[in-house]
């Protein structure tokens, strides 16, 4: 088990401009981007005793993690494509 935090700037390194720029003009994006660091703050606390939780609660709060990761990854991919578009 890994007790290094996730964080976006990490997991999406060529993505980090688009991603502050879709923060300030995208609500919704802002949002999904904040549940995410929610979550995997309470992850990293966990995993680390600070906060621990029992096997249960960590495997749903990794799923939400996933889940917040591939939408925000769709949601930069496809703000991708649609900028190439001539």
């Amino acid at each position: 088990m890994s007790n290094t935090p996730h964080e976006l700037a990490e997991e999406f390194p060529e993505h980090v401009a688009k991603m502050r720029h879709l923060r300030e003009i995208d609500g919704h994006f802002h949002r999904i981007t904040e549940e995410y660091h929610a979550v995997n703050k309470a992850i990293h606390r966990a995993e680390t005793n600070i906060e621990p939780v029992d096997d249960f609660r960590m495997a749903d709060m990794r799923k939400e993690r996933m889940r917040l990761k591939d939408e925000i990854y769709g949601m930069l991919t496809r703000h991708e494509t649609v900028e190439e578009l001539p």
